[in-house]
């Protein structure tokens, strides 16, 4: 009796692990392999003519930091859609993202700047604070409150 119910829940058990673990390997395969694979935000030279600040991440198709970075990223841009536009900027892509990667001086991948087009402002955020989101919606919300002071001014 007892062999009969071991072999029973060995095989439930069994079933489960298939169900579920090719569940896993469909999302696996189905994951994003790029940074470009996302379709966040909008283009550079459309975040560039707003008055809205853009959170831009500069970033290459080879790069395995930038490929975890795109959650946060696509985090991010939900919940701050209203408040900053959103840029992806594949460094590799064109001539004038090389230009502009140049221009702000690029120390690796994935790199994140705030850039303000109504004040000619940039900001730099430190990798060791968009690794951690909370710690980055901090910076993103002290920046938007600096901003607000500036706009009454």
């Amino acid at each position: 009796m007892k062999k009969k119910i071991f072999i029973t829940l060995g095989i439930l058990f069994s079933l489960i692990l298939i169900t579920y673990g090719g569940i896993a390997a469909e999302n696996a395969f189905n994951a994003p392999k790029h940074p470009s694979d996302y379709h966040i935000g909008i283009s550079y030279d459309e975040a560039i003519q707003k008055d809205k600040p853009m959170l831009v991440v500069f970033y290459a198709d080879w790069c395995g930091y930038c490929l975890r970075f795109m959650p946060k990223f696509n985090t991010l841009s939900k919940i701050y859609k209203d408040k900053f536009n959103f840029v992806m900027l594949n460094v590799e892509a064109t001539e004038a993202n090389r230009k502009l990667a140049e221009e702000v001086a690029l120390g690796g991948y994935p790199t994140v700047y705030i850039i303000d087009p109504k004040y000619d402002n940039r900001v730099l955020i430190s990798n060791g604070i968009y690794q951690n989101l909370s710690k980055f919606r901090v910076e993103l919300d002290r920046f938007l409150r600096i901003r607000a002071l500036l706009d009454k001014a």
